[in-house]
């Protein structure tokens, strides 16, 4: 297609669908609700964006050329958006993000990664492994990988690595060669309804694996399987001996791990994860597998780990001295914020924690708030912010007011986003753990700045 326009561009993975089309050519334009420090990089790299839903501001370009436009929207895009409307009266070829992605995957050997938790950095962790042994990929990615700066790598090689989106069954458009599932849990109720459910598409997603591929599953996920013929299944695990796993398993400096990682019938030997935290060992083990199932060499996959720097906001170390540290992370779901609060304990078990929190929609907050409240306690002091709404309305009795009275923790605190930073100043906390998927981002720069001047 000559032309793209995007509903929803400033979206991690709408943005690099952009960057995608933006560089094979097309004539790439986009709206979104708010300017972002990603939609600021798009637009330096010559992609026209707006910020406001006005039909008006759709240009010329996409109005006269119909026949050779596609317009991407993201499932955020409320039904009575504009815009939106505008395109479906004009009948142009209207396609959801997931099924752009869809679409570009079938010319490619595909290696994507589901699962509920740990799909950010394992998928960018294999793009990085892929990247390291010469064999190259095209990735898109669900945060910004530190390495290359970016949520998109390219390459002329045959190698696709695709974060597959659970969210609105969107994982259900790609058809891969391999893939890796890292968890199954109750999350996105508001489109599944149950557990099962989930497990039902995930299943779906597995069946959809072409015959000769793999699947990676981790160990103790049970799904209701039917592969295609041919289709190799094996499990990974964090130390549980299994096809994949690491053993010998030590800490090092600055939260990093050392171990040995099998590979089936392989030992790779003193491999460093460069990256803290304990959960990433196990996410390392993942996308080992799929690199190894794959062709990368051993040794390729023992300094590819070593040399791997992370993912923006997933255990994101940005202020680290002798006495304190600030981590920021996406943690949004119960699962991932014990996961996440137990790999910085693990790494500062004598120093105090302080975590805080935005709570991602009303409907998730509910479902689990007892959940979130168990894995919040287990911080010394707790700070929610406002729940961020995203798509949703209000739910009467659904606030951070309602959670903070189940959390047991030392201290706990309820407030809004612009008090943060003077609660920074003003309790100097050892350990600081920001969390969330809505617009706390917004607060790592001067959170991180305030640490800095007061040193």
């Amino acid at each position: 297609m000559k032309y793209v326009y995007f509903l929803g561009i400033g979206g991690i993975g709408m943005s690099a669908l952009a960057r995608y089309y933006h560089r094979a050519g097309a004539f790439v334009y986009g709206y979104d609700l708010t300017q972002t420090k990603l939609t600021h990089v798009l637009e330096e790299e010559g992609i026209r964006i707006h910020y406001e839903d006005n039909p008006d501001w759709i240009p010329t370009q996409i109005k006269e050329n119909k026949e050779q436009t596609i317009v991407i929207y993201t499932p955020a895009i409320p039904a009575d958006h504009k815009e939106w409307k505008w395109f479906r009266e004009n009948e142009y070829d209207i396609i959801k993000r997931a099924e752009a992605l869809g679409r570009i995957a079938k010319n490619h050997t595909t290696l994507a990664v589901a699962g509920t938790h740990g799909k950010t950095t394992t998928s960018t962790l294999l793009a990085h492994l892929l990247q390291q042994s010469g064999a190259g990929c095209t990735a898109f990615l669900g945060g910004i990988a530190k390495n290359y700066n970016s949520n998109l790598l390219l390459s002329d090689g045959p190698f696709l690595v695709a974060e597959a989106d659970e969210y609105d069954r969107s994982f259900l458009t790609l058809h891969p060669q391999s893939a890796a599932i890292t968890s199954v849990g109750a999350d996105h109720l508001d489109i599944y309804g149950t557990l099962q459910a989930i497990k039902d598409a995930f299943a779906r997603f597995a069946a959809q694996i072409t015959p000769g591929g793999n699947l990676v599953l981790k160990k103790g996920v049970e799904l209701p399987l039917h592969l295609q013929k041919e289709v190799s299944l094996y499990t990974y695990d964090y130390d549980s001996p299994c096809d994949f796993y690491a053993q010998n398993i030590s800490a090092g400096p600055a939260g990093t791990y050392f171990f040995d990682l099998v590979l089936k019938d392989c030992l790779v030997k003193n491999c460093r994860l460069g990256i803290p935290g304990k959960i990433h060992v196990e996410n390392a083990v993942a996308a080992a597998a799929l690199a190894y199932l794959n062709g990368t060499a051993p040794e390729a996959i023992r300094k590819g780990l070593d040399t791997f720097t992370g993912v923006s906001r997933r255990m994101d170390v940005r202020y680290l001295t002798e006495t304190n540290c600030y981590i920021d992370d996406y943690a949004h779901h119960p699962d991932e914020i014990r996961a996440t609060v137990l790999s910085v304990r693990a790494w500062f078990p004598d120093k105090e924690i302080t975590g805080i929190f935005q709570p991602h929609l009303y409907s998730r907050t509910r479902d689990f708030a007892q959940e979130f409240a168990q894995s919040l306690s287990l911080l010394d002091k707790v700070v929610l912010l406002p729940i961020y709404p995203a798509r949703e309305a209000p739910i009467p009795g659904v606030d951070s007011d309602m959670l903070a009275r189940l959390i047991d923790a030392k201290e706990k605190y309820v407030m809004a986003p612009q008090d943060v930073v003077e609660f920074v100043k003003k309790h100097k906390p050892q350990v600081l753990l920001t969390m969330g998927a809505g617009s706390i981002d917004r607060l790592v720069t001067p959170i991180t700045q305030c640490l800095e001047e007061m040193t």
